[in-house]
């Protein structure tokens, strides 16, 4: 029998420099032969990346938090449909640049939806699709809003919709991710960031071969 694959998440507020570390993780372990599928979200299908430009649109106005929500479970269905579960399927290793956690955090807490509700929709679109291992970066909200205003702002773009809910948001989302943490310490390793992105980067190399090792035989060095 074909073994299932790895699901591997990064998770974080805006800011902490979660997308840079995806792609070196994903570089990192193709270079060492493995398979992997990388993707994100909201995102990852066609259909996904519609979603994500109503989502971070900052022209987006008045979208009502359940709303958000339902948005986003409906392009994690498609995601986990096309994406997600035939690559597991194949044995490949998924890397994906945010997945439920995200919802717990910013919906759950950050939108105050409470974690029931957003379990609700989880149980019926994910089920038993969950990760395997998530790598949370964490940094102080006040930092990690400065550093994702001051992106768009280089980008010569708008705030988006997320960047532009102020600090108590972001604080609110950071401790939903911690909550996480704190729940599944097994699951969910926290990164702290604020640091060297070569530090960054060698940390989460050293966790994310410390768990293929102990569950596939693998040594990434």
């Amino acid at each position: 029998m074909r073994r299932r694959g790895i699901f591997i998440t990064l998770e974080g507020i805006d800011g902490t420099g979660k997308s840079t570390q995806f792609r070196l993780l994903v570089d990192s372990l193709r270079r060492r032969g493995l398979t992997v599928c990388a993707t994100r979200e909201p995102g990852g299908t066609e259909t996904g990346e519609k979603v994500r430009g109503i989502l971070l649109a900052s022209k987006t106005r008045r979208l009502a938090p359940l709303a958000e929500l339902a948005l986003i479970y409906a392009a994690r269905a498609q995601h986990l449909e096309q994406v997600v579960r035939p690559a597991l399927a194949r044995g490949e290793i998924v890397v994906s640049d945010r997945y439920n956690d995200s919802s717990y955090a910013y919906q759950g807490y950050g939108r105050k939806l409470g974690v029931e509700a957003v379990r609700a929709f989880d149980r019926v679109v994910c089920g038993a699709t969950q990760p395997d291992l998530t790598l949370l970066l964490d940094l102080a909200p006040r930092k990690s809003l400065d550093r994702a205003q001051g992106r768009e702002t280089r980008r010569n773009s708008r705030h988006g919709r997320f960047e532009a809910q102020g600090l108590a948001f972001h604080r609110r989302v950071r401790q939903g991710y911690l909550e996480i943490a704190k729940r599944e310490p097994r699951r969910v390793q926290v990164v702290r960031v604020g640091r060297p992105i070569a530090e960054i980067q060698a940390e989460i190399e050293g966790l994310v071969d410390e768990f293929l090792r102990q569950h596939l035989g693998i040594f990434l060095i």
